[in-house]
């Protein structure tokens, strides 16, 4: 039997790749002489950096950059086992989790440490960059990228503006001349699961806004600059980017991506299957493991497990699901490419105990699992 295992993390708690050697050992206490293949996976979020540097015998890069309040902070990135792809996760350098509550003010913070984190790779010899959008502290359009790579911004008088949502409303002209040049040699893409627009009411200030402690008369002051940003993108590079899906992410990220710096935008789960080179490993298995912390209807809207399933289903071989808990409506999954569904906990147990003991609760219910199918004497081929 031929068992591939490729699980998301299991936020706050456990590495896809740690979810994947526990339920590795589960099967290998009933059926120890299978073939089986870890693909630590992700969706373009938080672990994804990890999860493909796992699967694709990469490395952790660490580096100080300026975080979203200017101040220095420790970020990481990603470089895969061909030596040229990085993976950024722009929460790494501009995140919410680096920054308190009384901090958050999307009128100043900065992406700018995104933007170092490029420069790192583009020094390391990386040409082929992926970014994760998500978990920003930041409403600033992709400004403090591109600063950092040489963009410069400017008001009325020529003078160079600030960074930070707030300033834009200031921006005159924007002069792209002396952009790093290695960008032209690049290919980069956004992994974004939102297609959000840049400004409006589903824009990125009037929907990502309040959780980065922006008030009412903030989001519609972050909305109108902008407004004004896209005007000024559109009179100097004519290029329109205010409606593109997805340009209102990571507060406006998207839009800076895709003038800037040629980005095209793409669901983090289609760009993780594809670098992992998901499909290759799985067509030819017997059997399919997924998983992540909590399954529920919104699996479906785009998460890892629901991606592998339909991979899996293409060549009709069963999905297992293992998740830390089972939630709403998770019962519609089995008509998208799940065969059956479990959670870890096996008795009731406050949600810490769940967490700390994770890695034998997934072990004994893949154990469970694998136990059925040897009392079936399952068979495939």
């Amino acid at each position: 039997m031929k068992i591939v295992i490729a699980p998301d993390s299991y936020k706050g708690s456990l590495t896809a790749l740690e979810v994947a050697n526990s339920i590795e050992n589960g099967i290998r206490r009933v059926f120890n002489n299978s073939t089986v293949e870890k693909v630590p996976m992700a969706d373009g979020g938080e672990g994804t950096v990890q999860s493909l540097v796992d699967s694709t015998d990469g490395k952790i890069i660490n580096t100080v950059v300026k975080g979203p309040i200017g101040k220095d902070v420790t970020a990481f990135y990603g470089i895969l086992g061909d030596g040229k792809t990085a993976i950024i996760e722009m929460a790494a350098a501009s995140g919410l989790p680096l920054i308190s509550k009384e901090e958050r003010n999307p009128m100043i913070t900065t992406s700018f440490g995104t933007g170092q984190l490029i420069k790192d790779a583009l020094d390391k010899g990386c040409r082929n960059i992926i970014i994760g959008l998500g978990g920003s502290a930041t409403n600033d359009g992709g400004l403090g990228v591109a600063k950092a790579l040489g963009v410069k911004f400017f008001d009325k008088e020529g003078n160079d503006i600030e960074e930070g949502g707030g300033s834009l409303d200031k921006l005159s002209s924007i002069d792209v001349s002396d952009i790093d040049p290695r960008i032209k040699e690049c290919s980069i893409t956004a992994a974004c699961d939102v297609d959000n627009p840049l400004c409006g009411p589903k824009g990125a200030s009037h929907v990502f806004g309040p959780q980065k402690g922006a008030d009412e008369n903030m989001i519609e002051v972050l909305d109108k600059n902008l407004a004004n940003y896209a005007e000024i993108i559109k009179k100097n590079l004519s290029l329109y980017v205010i409606n593109t899906p997805g340009a209102g992410a990571a507060g406006g990220l998207g839009a800076g991506l895709i003038a800037f710096l040629n980005a095209n935008i793409k669901k983090g789960i289609d760009i993780v299957i594809n670098l992992a080179d998901l499909e290759e490993k799985i067509k030819d298995a017997d059997l399919v493991f997924t998983g992540e912390g909590m399954i529920d209807f919104q699996t479906a809207f785009g998460k890892t497990p629901f991606g592998v399933a339909k991979i899996a289903k293409k060549y009709n071989i069963p999905v297992i699901a293992i998740a830390g808990g089972i939630g709403k409506d998770a019962e519609t999954l089995y008509s998208k490419g799940f065969d059956s569904i479990f959670s870890i906990v096996d008795s009731p147990m406050p949600l810490d105990d769940a967490m700390e003991n994770g890695k034998i609760l997934i072990e004994r219910t893949a154990e469970r699992i694998m136990r059925v199918f040897k009392a079936c004497n399952y068979s495939t081929k």
